[in-house]
């Protein structure tokens, strides 16, 4: 038989490496945030390590050998300033992961417009802006953007109709960046996550909470911060290369899952 394939086999493990380029990461400062910095520095990346609290940029910048900037990533002069920043003190940039997100439960008829306001900064204004300036800065040279939306953009759940509807529509500017900015050699996307076992959200749920949602999830745990991480992680990198507008889910198989209990009917 004769092989007709005499591609070039690539270096799939260096295709993961990021050594040499340059990342802003916003809300870096505990959870999802902290675990991607190491994911990004562990692979070579130099991070500038942002967050509202600037002793925790400060913090997680030193674990990682990073740089650190904290300004609120909701304000249009201080997301400019952010990225003028980050060109100034890096050389450029290569890539921008956006982490921030939160939500305050409540039910749709007590919503009250400032409420309602603040989900869509909290969880989409920051990432138009971080999109808008993030492109320019990695004007003539591409690089990749990564956020974190969630599955409650995906399907619904109760009393969480405004950060359901800001995850919503942070997933569609996702896939407008992508088309928009795919020719500027910029490649955008979004990790989905389920419930994370961060600091916040164990504080909130508790023991109980956290029994509940692992007996939920078919693969029989909650998901671990690193977990969101290693999947920014993929789509920052080359091995991401060919990979743009598109949305991942990382909640442990619920998504796909029937509502029936894992024990059966």
């Amino acid at each position: 038989m004769t092989r007709l394939d005499d591609t070039p086999v690539p270096d799939y493990a260096g295709r993961v490496r990021l050594d040499g380029r340059r990342f802003v990461l916003i809300g870096a400062g505990q959870g999802i945030g902290r675990q991607a910095a190491h994911a990004l520095s562990a692979n070579g990346a130099r991070v500038l390590c942002v967050d509202v609290d600037p002793d925790l940029a400060v913090d997680i910048a030193g674990e990682v050998d990073g740089l650190a900037w904290s300004g609120d990533a909701t304000s249009r002069d201080e997301v400019e300033r952010l990225f003028g920043d980050a060109t100034a003190l890096m050389g450029g940039v290569d890539g921008l992961v956006d982490i921030v997100g939160i939500s305050h439960y409540c039910d749709i008829l007590d919503y009250s417009d400032d409420e309602w306001s603040w989900h869509f900064d909290m969880n989409l204004r920051h990432a138009f802006l971080a999109m808008q300036y993030g492109a320019r800065a990695m004007a003539g040279h591409g690089g990749s953007m990564v956020f974190v939306a969630s599955v409650s953009g995906l399907t619904s759940a109760p009393r969480h109709a405004a950060y359901g509807a800001a995850k919503a529509g942070l997933m569609s500017l996702v896939r407008s960046g992508a088309v928009e900015l795919g020719p500027r050699g910029i490649r955008v996307n979004a990790v989905a996550p389920g419930v994370v076992w961060t600091p916040r959200v164990s504080g909130y749920l508790g023991d109980e909470g956290r029994a509940r949602n692992e007996a939920n999830a078919p693969l029989g745990r909650v998901a671990q911060p690193a977990d969101i991480a290693s999947a920014l992680l993929f789509f920052a990198s080359d091995l991401a290369g060919y990979v743009s507008g598109q949305v991942l889910s990382v909640d442990g198989g619920v998504g796909v899952k029937f509502p029936y209990p894992m024990d059966g009917l």
